[in-house]
């Protein structure tokens, strides 16, 4: 093993003994042998199978098959989960040939950003992670069920499953994806369109014109933002089938997939053999997540994601164990907004097989850990293949077939990952500077402060940011408003790159996976809603924001901020109006970024 990478580990492991002790304590208690069924009532169990077909109620009543929940994220608006419709007859017949019986347990919501973005409904973006915790517990809490697969792809989507399903960790726990939608625009030409839109230079239509052909069927859109890297973490963690990801939808292989996913479920449950999700989720499992991250420039939102998904087993990860791994971590993908390519084409390339293989070979991954497949990280070198009708599993390959996409971590893009954790006297935050060009990573300027991202947007038609500065946007934490992306301010701040200012951007907001290649201190904390010094900066203030030495400094006297007052917001932020009325309690409750940004105790 790499040293850093075993020093982190260790370290990990004895922060979190305790805990992770009572985790496995908890789990251990709710195993049994027997079917979880078996503990019903009479009236509990005919409750629960009455809508049952005769044979399905036979087999549930001999209480010696595997009764399998489906929990799932389905909706057929979002294009990532619209696949999904078909899974359950698919899986329920499945698991019917193997001798059990497949149930559908629950839906969780499924929001998505690119909806949202800037729109008052992405204030229940975060929030919904948490949400959809609570709704698979309850989908689960009906204590029918011997296994659980789950069906998700997005952004808050697969931590909020994960983190339920973790409550749930004494089950075999499959995690079944849905692929990518096809590749679209180009990249470059998308980002290029978007900025000319915000420089006025070209309508609406064409916009319109630009983003339908970026996004134009089914399947996750194909960028490496939060999405793709919920893919790329979950089969590195061993609870996705071998190079099952990026499989696109309503193909063969990727029925297969499906197929093979609820028999390996099954399979998961039986006695001797049985793999639970508590056996899969350790600290050496999260140790190969960051590393993962690091590797691939992957979505900033996981420096909140795998923090609370960490503490739902009982392990406890920080923002330092982050920057420690990103100092040795190779960068060995360009997959757009970090490079020109997208996930289709790392996928091409050797995808997340080849990755794994690389990552293992160079020291970076623990293989010695649990995965649904039994002992071994070594299984999750393999890329499936259907030959002759039939599901295979082959060698991955032994070198990237496109270097420009996939490298290996030999010989990497860079010799350190792609995320940095800045501090100073302003708190902590992150910057993801994968695509970030390094002549950008310093930026001294004076501060211009807002309040939202929509003052950025009138400044700037306005003429007024035609200069070096770094934006504060602030009471944009999960306590103000949910913590909202930011995303509109990427096409003004690029533009404004472009031209030759210095600029950066400094938030108790999020950017998350599609950050680019405007430097951004991001989930600054304490926030200005907790009274973070973020709400102490004033117009003109001297800002430095240093990514080689990972400084986020106001330089102004202690003296001088001693006397200042937080800065109350310029305008009453809503609190209701799209459902956010209903969240109240949330933002109340929220902990902050470095500890997940969760509402959970």
């Amino acid at each position: 093993m790499n040293k850093v990478v075993a020093q982190v580990t260790a370290a990990i492991e004895a922060r979190s003994q305790d805990s992770r002790q009572l985790y496995l304590q908890r789990m251990a208690e709710a195993a049994s042998n027997k079917v979880a069924r078996s503990q019903l009532s009479c009236g509990n169990l005919a409750h629960g199978f009455a809508a049952c077909p005769q044979q399905d109620k036979d087999r549930l009543v001999m209480m010696d098959q595997a009764d399998v929940a489906i929990v799932s994220a389905y909706n057929d608006m979002l294009s990532a989960h619209q696949p999904y419709a078909s899974y359950p007859q698919l899986i329920k017949d499945t698991v019917s040939e193997m001798g059990g019986v497949a149930q559908f347990a629950g839906g969780v919501p499924a929001m998505c950003d690119g909806v949202t973005q800037g729109q008052p409904g992405m204030e229940l973006s975060l929030f919904s992670r948490d949400v959809i915790a609570m709704s698979t517990a309850i989908g689960l809490s009906h204590n029918m069920f011997d296994a659980a697969l789950y069906l998700g792809v997005c952004d808050k989507i697969v931590p909020g499953l994960l983190i339920g399903a973790l409550s749930f960790g004494q089950l075999p726990t499959v995690f079944v994806p849905a692929g990518p939608m096809p590749s679209g625009l180009p990249n470059k030409d998308k980002a290029r369109i978007r900025q000319l839109y915000a420089e006025g230079k070209v309508g609406r239509d064409e916009l319109l014109k630009c983003e339908s052909d970026s996004y134009h069927s089914a399947g996750t859109c194909t960028f490496y933002g939060t999405a793709n890297s919920n893919q790329v973490l979950m089969e590195v963690m061993g609870l996705h089938l071998p190079g099952s990801s990026f499989v696109p939808p309503n193909t063969p292989l990727r029925d297969a997939l499906t197929q093979e996913a609820a028999r390996q479920a099954v399979r998961n449950t039986a006695a001797g053999n049985k793999i639970t999700l508590a056996d899969i989720v350790s600290v050496k499992t999260m140790v190969n997540a960051i590393v993962t991250l690091l590797a691939t420039g992957g979505s900033t939102n996981h420096t909140m994601h795998l923090i609370a998904m960490a503490r739902a087993a009982g392990i406890i990860i920080n923002w330092d164990d982050f920057a420690q791994l990103s100092e040795v971590v190779p960068g060995i993908t360009r997959v757009y907004p970090n490079g020109a390519d997208d996930i289709n084409v790392f996928h091409a390339a050797g995808g997340v097989p080849y990755l794994v293989r690389t990552l293992l070979a160079e020291g970076y991954l623990h293989g010695d850990v649990t995965t649904i497949l039994g002992e071994g990280l070594q299984k999750f070198c393999q890329e499936p293949k259907l030959v002759d009708g039939e599901l295979v599993w082959q060698a991955a390959p032994m070198e990237s077939a496109n270097t420009d996409v996939l490298r290996s971590a030999a010989q990497p893009f860079t010799t350190t990952g792609g995320l940095v954790c800045v501090a100073g006297n302003m708190g902590r935050g992150v910057v993801k500077v994968s695509a970030v060009d390094e002549k950008h990573w310093v930026v001294e300027a004076p501060a211009m402060v807002f309040d939202d991202q929509d003052q950025i947007k009138t400044a700037f038609e306005a003429g007024e940011l035609n200069k070096d500065f770094i934006a504060v946007v602030r009471y944009q934490g999960p306590q103000a408003c949910g913590m909202p992306e930011l995303h509109k301010l990427t096409p003004f701040l690029g533009s404004l790159q472009d031209q030759g200012y210095q600029v950066a951007l400094v938030t108790d907001g999020r950017m998350s996976g599609a950050s680019g290649k405007v430097p951004a201190a991001i989930h600054l904390y304490p926030e200005a809603m907790d009274g973070g010094v973020i709400g102490k900066v004033r117009d003109g203030d001297l800002l430095r924001l240093n990514c080689h030495t990972s400084e986020l400094s106001l330089l102004v006297s202690e003296a001088a901020l001693a006397e200042r007052e937080i800065a109350p917001l310029s305008q009453a932020k809503a609190q209701y109006g799209m459902g956010r009325e209903l969240f109240g309690n949330l933002r109340n409750n929220v902990s902050h970024a470095e500890l997940g940004a969760s509402i959970a105790g």
